[in-house]
């Protein structure tokens, strides 16, 4: 498909909206875009929310409610009306990284202390050997993955038993489960992905980004994960065993600036890829056509895309950039 004919009509298609400042967090609530600013802001179908706080670090969209930490070292919940609940209060140490889980299920992390906080407010704390940049829920139970230096934890709070170590040296930030559980991904201080293939523990290198991959999302069947750090979208593939090991990634929309955000359609073979000049491209990944959705800022060619959502039907994608653009695409 031309991307140039494609142009105007994606374009067009494009609500613009203000969020004002760097936008750490996008999504849908009910049906309304989201967007979570860093000096804590929450927009909620254009309506702004302040947190009482000089900054949000961290923010999740659950189902029915915005969960956010901000550099009080509280855990908010933020309703669809903008009304807040505090769920937890960490005494003015910075939140570092957020999860959620099944039922209702959050955790997060302050320093080398991880929480994990079940649906029915029960709570559990682990000390890890340094501070956890990462943290991801198993897709179906209650286990937690946990990046940290020198590799991976594999926690289930609701047991004695003392976490699963996944070790491999380095510092590991980011952390994902592939949606069948057979495979967790980190993202890495040394510009490279590590994974482990479970239960096995048999190790997987992915290697030869020129920047940090802090963008990571897998396809509607798992089959393949869509990541950020390169001038193209790198997918690799999942569907066999072993995984990517002895196979070649593909490259959607190679441009001259390095992706930094990307998000999986929900349930098509198509990813949103952002990038940080502002343009945002969607790439079907079968046979690699682009559409263009957002041209490149030629006034400000640092404002990164730093936020991509899809919503749940594959409708609609709101995203959101460093400077504070955002906007909501609505596919024709």
């Amino acid at each position: 498909m031309n991307t140039q004919s494609a142009a105007t009509s994606l374009t067009d298609s494009v609500a613009p909206l203000e969020a004002g400042a760097h936008v750490i967090a996008a999504g849908f609530l009910r049906e309304a875009p989201v967007l979570v600013t860093g000096d804590g802001d929450v927009l909620i179908a254009g309506t702004r929310h302040q947190i009482g706080a000089d900054a949000a670090l961290v923010a999740k969209l659950a189902a029915d409610a915005i969960i956010l930490g901000d550099d009080r070292g509280r855990i908010l919940r933020i309703g669809a009306d903008g009304t807040q609940a505090a769920l937890a209060d960490e005494k003015g140490r910075w939140i570092d990284a957020l999860a959620l889980g099944p039922d209702g299920a959050i955790a997060w992390s302050c320093g080398k202390r991880v929480v994990a906080r079940d649906g029915k407010g029960k709570v559990k704390e682990l000390a890890a050997v340094s501070t956890s940049q990462g943290l991801a829920f198993r897709p179906k139970g209650y286990q937690l993955a946990i990046a940290q230096n020198g590799g991976a934890l594999l926690w289930m709070p609701n047991t004695e038993a003392p976490p699963d170590k996944l070790d491999w040296k380095g510092s590991h930030l980011d952390i994902t489960w592939s949606p069948d559980a057979r495979f967790v991904i980190t993202s890495m201080q040394e510009n490279a992905l590590h994974g482990w293939r479970l239960p096995e523990k048999q190790h997987m290198r992915m290697s030869g980004y020129p920047a940090k991959s802090r963008s990571l999302s897998w396809s509607h069947d798992g089959n393949w994960l869509a990541t950020s750090g390169a001038d193209a979208c790198i997918v690799w593939p999942f569907g066999s065993k072993e995984g990517p090991m002895g196979k070649a990634p593909r490259e959607c929309g190679v441009r001259p600036t390095r992706v930094s955000a990307v998000a999986c359609h929900p349930g098509s073979l198509v990813i949103a890829i952002g990038y940080e000049d502002g343009c945002i491209l969607i790439c079907r990944l079968t046979d690699a056509s682009e559409l263009l959705v957002r041209p490149p800022e030629r006034d400000r060619p640092r404002d990164s895309v730093t936020a991509l959502t899809w919503d749940a039907k594959g409708k609609r994608l709101v995203f959101g950039t460093a400077e504070g653009a955002a906007g909501v695409l609505t596919l024709p």
